[in-house]
């Protein structure tokens, strides 16, 4: 008993010990290194003020920076059920609970026979990489839903497709976590469940809010983020004489300029040739663990993040979640692909909000940061991806054996994981 709840204690004095400093940095956010108070102020200023009228039955339909799906407007709605607290305190202990419940969930699953606690360890110790970044953003709550639909799928692939769908609503990338889902009933029982939760859920939006697929057309107007790997190539183009610059618009700052269309337009197809790919390794694997769902999920999410035209600071939070359920998994491939992600988030909170000033000058420090950060995250993706395509080959003595699962829509997953 000692031997087993004392790595357990330890991880909970972590979290505890952890979760205090970064409250202390939002506390102290107003500090010149910690961003002169611009991380909070995206609580208390915009948050709150979608707040107001997501309160009155509507999304801001004509605000250029809402760019997200009707499920964010629950998730800012959410601390009114804290009426005690203001707008400000009672986000922030959702988001400290969103990541009790993740911590939570990723030490119950490494406690199970065959896994490991260093998942929840990498989230204790990850998260902080980012500062109090993290408690100022919705993020946590994304992840702990796409984190509790891969825990969930080994038990009951009707909970993991719904908890997907519900994370797909507030922030559209959950959706890949359902990539890796074994083959045959229980891809079926998961895809089909998250269908049907996903449309419920949207036709509830629709009844209850006006305009709630305006941020479609927001989104559509994005253009290259200065943080994005298009960005960082236009950011050193300027030191050869590119004549664009930067400029805030659509809640990011972006460049505007010569060939930042062809820029975008790139990576919308870097973005389809990921997927292309993604569905090309479902098509040709053939053999499945139990830590494949784990590991294509954090593969799927790295390749649409790489390739995106957006890569904000807080994207980092999704991928430290994926990296820790995978590491949940003595037979993840995904361990080097964890450290890459790891150096990547400690360095974005360098370039964010520390040296952001820089970034968004184009100086050559600002360069620098973003150049080597993105190149960890390109090569996180290309690792992840290559370990993935390799681990679906059949290994020369046949499958490894399984651990029954204990529900019957775990045991869908369970034959599909141990056939040929």
């Amino acid at each position: 008993m000692n031997r087993r709840h004392s790595p357990l204690a330890s991880l909970a004095v972590s979290w505890f010990a952890t979760r205090a400093l970064m409250l202390w940095l939002l506390a102290h956010n107003t500090e010149p290194v910690l961003g002169r108070g611009a991380v909070a102020r995206e609580v208390w200023r915009l948050y709150f003020h979608w707040y107001e009228t997501l309160s009155h039955g509507s999304f801001p339909a004509h605000d250029t920076l809402w760019q997200y799906p009707p499920g964010a407007g629950a998730v800012l709605l959410s601390p009114g059920l804290l009426p005690d607290l203001t707008y400000f305190q009672a986000f922030v202990v959702l988001t400290l609970t969103a990541d009790a419940l993740v911590t939570a969930a990723l030490a119950r699953a490494g406690t199970r026979p065959g896994r490991s606690l260093l998942g929840a360890a990498l989230w204790i110790g990850g998260l902080p990489l980012l500062l109090h970044l993290p408690l100022a953003r919705y993020d946590v709550q994304v992840t702990a839903l796409a984190v509790l639909s891969l825990l969930t799928m080994s038990r009951s692939t009707r909970v993991c497709g719904a908890f997907a769908a519900l994370g797909a609503l507030v922030k559209v990338w959950p959706a890949l976590v359902l990539l890796g889902t074994p083959r045959g009933p229980a891809t079926r029982s998961a895809w089909t469940w998250a269908g049907v939760t996903g449309a419920a859920s949207l036709g509830l939006f629709v009844v209850s809010f006006n305009n709630p697929l305006a941020f479609l057309r927001q989104q559509g107007n994005r253009g290259v983020q200065i943080e994005s790997l298009g960005g960082t190539a236009l950011s050193l183009a300027r030191h050869a004489g590119w004549p664009g610059r930067a400029r805030y618009q659509y809640g990011a700052i972006e460049l505007v300029g010569p060939y930042v269309s062809a820029v975008a337009t790139a990576s919308l197809a870097l973005t389809a040739a990921a997927f292309a790919l993604l569905l090309l390794w479902r098509v040709r694997a053939r053999h499945w663990t139990e830590a494949t769902p784990f590991d294509a999920a954090l593969c799927a999410v790295l390749l649409f993040t790489v390739t995106s035209r957006v890569i904000s600071p807080q994207y980092m939070i999704w991928l430290v979640g994926l990296a820790a359920v995978c590491l949940t998994s003595r037979h993840t491939v995904q361990r080097p692909v964890a450290v890459l992600v790891l150096a990547a988030t400690a360095v974005s909170a360098v370039a964010y909000p520390t040296l952001y000033a820089e970034v968004v000058g184009c100086t050559w420090t600002g360069c620098l940061l973003m150049l080597v950060r993105n190149g960890l995250l390109a090569a996180a993706a290309v690792l992840s991806f290559v370990r993935l395509w390799r681990s679906a080959r059949p290994p020369a003595g046949g499958p490894a054996p399984m651990t029954e699962p204990r529900s019957g829509s775990g045991r869908l997953a369970h034959r599909a994981l141990s056939a040929p």
